[in-house]
């Protein structure tokens, strides 16, 4: 899948970046023109020589190189395909991540408009430091895709996961991204999908919210772009960052979400109810602040409408319709209930029994129900893995 693929490979300076020459090897024999970039320490633990040979081409350091000709950092973003960094020391993800651009290994990040893949490698504490799981958050959600490091011996002599992802799993890696991108079952499908929590005011500075972070639908959404659908999320309040492909509808209430989500439900070929919409709003939202009088308070609650529900009552022929269900009592009957109640195709049951799974990680295991009551069940997986799994399922149910 990389045959023609112009790649940029940036070498930052670890030392793993011995293993940078037979990445940039792999790649070349996989058909992918390569272009390499390396910071300037990156040189002190291999020399430019090595890649430059191995690419067949010049390798760029500096913005300028003999007689004054100027690497222009624009045009690289712009020629590339994908953009490889192995290995991303810390220091490097975190001037990525700050858009610290010091170097033009970072100015030609900043100009890319392909996809970024970052494979990191430092000693498992660097890793591990809240500092740099930060960093690979914040490069997460600008879309940039992270190879994990894995677990062994490292340079140091301790032992944990820091060592950078071996050539040949950043090249399958990379083949497997292309694989998927480039097959689009979806192109011509409308695609909505609910995301995030929702809101509900009490009074003009409090709300009753709850702990979805939206990342699951935004990643659902993003995989149902790539496989060529025109994609629609009404979202709550996140901080999760769209593509710029995909139109979002942003809103705060549950009746705010309901509205949207009916405006674009006509045209909807599939619609995905990730949202963790509240259950209940308060009954009388109070116009000035509520002041603390006593030891306890009570204020009335209300029903929210059932947004799935009152969509799947009005389901078309030919629409599909996927729910979500997070359980944490009789997990499997209540999904399955939700599943015919609500006129669903697929319900994908969450669990908060699972560590690493549900609100706030980038990792989910999930089980895809559907109406044969056949059950589909993930590994715990990056929640981008889980949306291709998820897609899978609902392109198995689609007719041909």
């Amino acid at each position: 899948m990389l045959i023609g693929k112009k790649i940029l490979l940036g070498v930052s300076a670890s030392i793993a970046a011995y293993k940078a020459a037979m990445l940039c090897r792999l790649l070349v024999k996989e058909g992918a023109e390569v272009q390499v970039i390396m910071t300037a320490d990156a040189q002190e633990f291999i020399g430019p020589l090595t890649l430059a040979t191995l690419s067949k081409r010049p390798v760029y350091s500096n913005y300028t190189g003999e007689n004054g000709t100027w690497h222009n950092h624009v045009e690289l973003g712009l020629w590339a395909d994908a953009m490889v960094i192995a290995p991303a020391t810390a220091n490097t993800l975190a001037k990525a991540a700050h858009a610290q651009s010091d170097n033009l290994l970072i100015a030609t990040y900043l100009s890319a408009r392909c996809p970024v893949f970052w494979a990191p490698a430092m000693d498992l504490d660097m890793y591990a430091h809240p500092g740099t799981q930060a960093n690979l958050k914040t490069l997460s959600s600008f879309g940039n895709q992270i190879i994990e490091p894995n677990d062994g011996e490292l340079a140091s002599g301790l032992s944990g996961k820091g060592r950078l992802a071996e050539p040949e799993e950043i090249v399958a890696y990379l083949s497997n991204y292309f694989k998927k991108s480039s097959y689009q079952p979806l192109i011509g499908k409308k695609v909505m999908i609910t995301a995030g929590p929702t809101q509900e005011h009490l009074d003009p500075v409090r709300y009753i919210t709850n702990h979805s972070t939206g990342k699951m639908g935004y990643a659902i959404a993003e995989c149902a772009a790539q496989l060529g659908a025109e994609v629609t999320i009404v979202s709550g309040p996140v901080q999760v960052k769209a593509s710029s492909s995909i139109k979002v509808v942003k809103v705060a209430s549950a009746l705010e979400m309901l509205d949207a989500a009916q405006t674009a439900f006509a045209e909807t070929d599939i619609a995905i109810y990730t949202a963790a919409v509240a259950d209940y709003r308060s009954a009388d939202i109070a116009q000035e602040k509520i002041k603390k009088k006593g030891d306890t308070i009570s204020i009335e609650l209300v029903k929210n409408p059932d947004i799935a529900a009152i969509l799947g009552s009005q389901k078309k022929e030919g629409q599909i319709f996927v729910g979500f269900a997070l359980e944490t009592e009789n997990e499997l009957e209540n999904a399955q209930g939700k599943l015919l109640r609500k006129n669903l195709d697929l319900i994908v049951l969450n669990s908060l029994k699972t560590e690493g799974a549900g609100f706030g990680h980038d990792t989910n295991l999930v089980h895809v129900i559907n109406r044969n009551n056949q059950i589909f069940t993930t590994g715990l997986l990056p929640k981008t893995e889980i949306a291709h799994l998820i897609w899978e399922q609902i392109l198995a149910i689609i007719p041909a």
